[in-house]
């Protein structure tokens, strides 16, 4: 279970201090998705940095399955994201000279999942995805965008991390593709027990979640 109590972080600028997220308290589920919605410039995508311990807290606590993760040094933190959380970003960032079925062998070498089993682990993914065979072999530029998506989702999902955040991840697809992301996202969800987190602005892929929580100048709250 994700605990996040009492949240906080304010940016200072030339222009005055910005409270990008302000006391920010709720708990999330294994295999729950949860949909966090809001304008641009509300906090969703620093919130989310937050939790991926990307960018570091003012004050507050962020527990997951009873691990503190705002005191962990340099090291835990680095540890954390690599083998506890997947990213799956607008742009995919997926590394351009890698195939398919590399750039998912290389988030299972970070995360030291163990050698022997990495092949067959990519594949399963891939194909979960529906990229096994030829298309896995394919460099990012020779897959769509939808299929691009497909492979961050597998490397996202590959080695079976506790959390998964996505932040805006069909933003750049068309309504079909982002329907059947989000399909993947609440599939991989439920047979592997993660805790999934989706900031998006779109309605639909919101009402798709178990819950809905709404962010409006670094306040959240839960929409009924």
């Amino acid at each position: 279970m994700l605990k996040v109590d009492n949240l906080n972080k304010t940016f200072h600028t030339a222009a005055g201090d910005v409270h990008a997220v302000r006391n920010v308290s709720f708990n999330a589920d294994n295999g729950e998705m949860v949909a966090i919605i809001g304008a641009s410039g509300s906090g969703k995508s620093t919130l989310l940095a937050l939790l991926g311990l990307l960018d570091a807290p003012d004050k507050g606590s962020i527990d997951l399955d009873g691990v503190e993760l705002a005191n962990l040094d340099s090291g835990g933190r680095t540890k954390y994201r690599s083998s506890q959380v997947g990213f799956v970003f607008q742009q995919f960032n997926l590394i351009p000279n890698l195939s398919a079925r590399e750039n998912v062998l290389l988030a299972l070498e970070y995360s030291h999942w163990p050698k022997a089993d990495r092949a067959r682990r990519a594949d399963e993914m891939l194909a979960l995805v529906g990229l096994d065979g030829e298309k896995s072999r394919r460099r990012p530029a020779r897959l769509s965008g939808g299929e691009q998506q497909r492979v961050a989702i597998a490397r996202a999902f590959a080695a079976q991390p506790q959390l998964i955040l996505a932040d805006e991840p069909t933003g750049s697809l068309d309504k079909s593709t982002g329907q059947k992301i989000v399909a993947l996202l609440r599939s991989a969800a439920s047979t592997q027990g993660a805790t999934v987190l989706v900031v998006t602005h779109d309605e639909k892929v919101a009402s798709q979640a178990d819950r809905r929580l709404e962010i409006d100048d670094g306040v959240l709250a839960e929409i009924a």
